[in-house]
């Protein structure tokens, strides 16, 4: 068996076709949802980067595993301690070890271990191409080492191959010679002039006023995409930046696929679609980034195409990412893990998890609940945004988390606390430490979330300058005892 894993990063679900979007953003991929198995509630268990693709390539939640910040301690896996032995410790192998144990080849064409410092992610690989460019590669170089790849192996049995894309993730770098393909402006939907004003007026890393051209500095690469979003024109320009970002890796994948078909092994490979977290467009006054706990940060697309998932089916159980591939790897004849927090689903069911717990360590700290349709949000650092501690939304009747109803549903938040509680206490019984503890506490102890610690004087600052020193004020006050590096 082959396997085809294409890992979009910062990767929204619902900007692809087969998942709604009237663009065509994603002809390939929607190809591709059709003739397999679209999940449409697949969530990563801790966002963004680092703590996602650990607890994919761990198995583990980051409570458990230690891995739920950018930087500091908590930003690689916990020691096993006297568990560990001369290679390993048993039950405790990572993604490509386990692949490697079912007599699977795991290869990865990916800059992730180097930008994120994360040599683990390697363990059990059989080959790791490092494209170079720390993230901010084109989708054309990571062709470039990807199709040699298949053209060389695609005949082959037994491969599992994951190729990185990274042309949706902020600064948009989609070279300007490659044509926007659409040819109306993006339709902005839900967000109004009113709430761009309100969210222009309000603060926060990435927010209207201070998007990553003023935050991180980083500018787009790509012509006519605003700094900043001050009217629903800036907020259609930089819309325009991601969907033509998804449709240049859209094209890429379509050259993939044409390789696999030439050798005459389409049909034989299953071919798997997600992203290591997903993206806030507006939601939560996060533009273009992927800074929470919520549902637009934490849902990814996962699609799966070939042996073992049924065309045209669309499962809408919740699920965990990693929950998703250690069904592969189940499908591959591999076993699960005994130390891991994944869970494979049975698929022909249909079922999945009756509630999900999502983290966010690295640019909040944030946990979700996400069951039926709601998704309740409690915050234990704010990130420099304007969150209180607990928002409880309707995702049905409220899809872009406009509307809290804590107050008026406290029996809901209620039942999500205690299932916070639960998931804590759970995972610290599946710490491998002698004496474990949340990693939370320790992100909180050292100053706060990796992306904005030691940021608090310069925003602040900045906040004043810009007409918004009642914000600095209130963030001052919230962050009181917060020490400056």
């Amino acid at each position: 068996m082959r396997v085809l894993y294409l890992d979009l990063d910062s990767l929204r679900a619902d900007q692809l076709g087969c998942y709604g979007y009237p663009r065509p953003t994603s002809p390939t991929i929607d190809r591709l949802a059709r003739e397999g198995t679209r999940f449409t509630n697949c969530y990563v268990s801790d966002a963004p980067c680092l703590p996602s693709r650990s607890a994919l390539a761990l198995g583990r939640f980051g409570l458990s595993s230690g891995v739920v910040n950018h930087g500091g301690l908590v930003s690689e896996p916990f020691p096993l301690g006297t568990r560990r032995g001369f290679s390993g410790a048993p039950g405790y192998q990572t993604l490509f070890q386990a692949l490697r144990a079912a007599e699977m080849y795991p290869v990865s064409v990916t800059p992730f271990p180097n930008r994120h410092v994360a040599p683990w992610f390697t363990l059990g690989l059989r080959e790791w191409y490092n494209t170079g460019r720390g993230g901010f590669e084109h989708a054309h170089e990571v062709n470039a080492v990807a199709e040699p790849w298949l053209e060389t192996h695609a005949a082959e049995d037994g491969w599992f191959l994951h190729v990185n894309y990274w042309d949706a993730h902020t600064p948009y770098r989609v070279p300007n010679s490659y044509p926007s393909p659409f040819a109306a402006p993006a339709d902005p939907g839900w967000l109004t002039q009113d709430i761009l004003d309100a969210h222009w007026h309000s603060y926060g890393p990435n927010s209207a006023q201070d998007s990553p051209g003023v935050w991180a500095r980083q500018m787009p690469e790509r012509v006519d995409i605003p700094h900043q979003l001050r009217t629903l024109a800036d907020y259609q320009a930089w819309l325009e930046g991601y969907d033509v970002g998804l449709r240049y890796i859209d094209d890429h994948i379509a050259r993939l696929l044409t390789i696999l078909e030439r050798a005459g092994v389409l049909d034989d490979t299953l071919i798997l679609i997600s992203a290591d977290h997903g993206e806030n467009q507006g939601e939560l006054n996060v533009y273009g980034d992927h800074q929470t706990a919520d549902h637009f940060t934490s849902r990814v697309p996962f699609v799966a195409r070939g042996p073992g998932f049924a065309a045209g089916q669309i499962n809408t159980a919740l699920h965990y990412q990693f929950d998703l591939m250690a069904a592969v790897l189940r499908q591959v004849g591999g076993d699960v893990p005994g130390a891991w927090d994944a869970r494979p689903p049975d698929l022909t069911a249909g079922t999945g998890r009756p509630h999900l717990v999502l983290s966010q360590m690295a640019w909040t700290c944030q946990r979700s609940v996400r069951w039926d349709k709601y998704l309740c949000l409690r915050t234990y650092h704010d990130g420099y945004k304007d969150l209180p501690p607990l928002l409880l939304f309707d995702l049905e009747a409220d899809p872009h988390e406009l509307h809290d109803l804590s107050a008026q549903r406290p029996e809901l938040v209620a039942y999500a606390l205690e299932r916070l509680d639960e998931f804590v206490f759970d995972g610290i019984q599946r710490s491998p430490l002698a004496q474990p503890y949340d990693p939370m506490h320790v992100v909180l102890r050292e100053g706060g979330p990796w992306q904005v610690r030691g940021r608090l004087g310069w925003y602040t600052g900045h906040l004043r300058d810009t007409g918004r020193a009642h914000h600095a004020e209130a963030l001052l006050a919230r962050h009181a005892g917060e020490a400056e590096p």
